[in-house]
């Protein structure tokens, strides 16, 4: 039911998530953050079952943060991707494996951005445009249309525009309102929320 989307640029990361918390058929919350910060140029975004996505997101996170406390320095996204993956295939295999769907971007000095997709069963792949989610069945074909490597953040957020108004237009389900950063050369940045009902 939920959904993440991700869409990279010359050198930029676009990214977004849905702010929905949901149990079955019941919403019990819609300002939940799916985004969880690694470092100052990484975000993991995870969906899932809801204990999975909070545990094992922190765990990623905190074991990166502790990486560069020891190191002095950060996790690349493909080191970060790859520990992430890693970790999930560890866990797949054992008693406890986490149903957990994510993508991780980030942005390196060397490698200029980077999107991954991971899902539940430690697949890892290197992309340009990613989507998790029941959205997804409608929104990858739209992405495949209209994506360009060379988009501007505006096409990009233009293009984001288009698949969330595909979902409230297709989709049986109500997603109200998505959160949505940019990860590039500076840092993390928030851009305004996407409220559904705008489209």
């Amino acid at each position: 039911m939920e959904y993440l989307i991700g869409i990279q640029g010359n050198d930029f990361v676009l990214v977004a998530a849905d702010t929905v918390c949901a149990n079955s058929i019941i919403r019990m919350k819609q300002d939940v953050d799916k985004m969880f910060k690694m470092s100052e140029k990484i975000l993991l975004l995870c969906v899932g079952e809801a204990g999975d996505t909070v545990q094992f997101a922190e765990y990623i996170q905190k074991n990166v943060q502790l990486y560069k406390m020891r190191n002095g320095y950060e996790l690349s996204p493909t080191a970060a991707a790859n520990f992430t993956r890693r970790n999930l295939a560890d866990y797949l295999r054992s008693r406890t494996p986490y149903h957990v769907n994510l993508l991780l971007a980030g942005y390196d000095e060397h490698e200029g951005p980077s999107l991954y997709y991971m899902d539940y069963l430690a697949a890892l792949a290197k992309t340009r445009f990613a989507a998790h989610g029941y959205g997804a069945y409608l929104t990858l074909s739209i992405l495949d249309r209209y994506y360009k490597p060379d988009l501007t953040r505006e096409e990009a957020v233009e293009l984001l525009k288009k698949c969330i108004a595909e979902l409230q237009k297709r989709f049986i389900l109500s997603l109200p309102s998505f959160t949505v950063r940019v990860i590039d050369k500076d840092g993390i940045h928030d851009l305004e929320s996407i409220p559904a009902s705008s489209l």
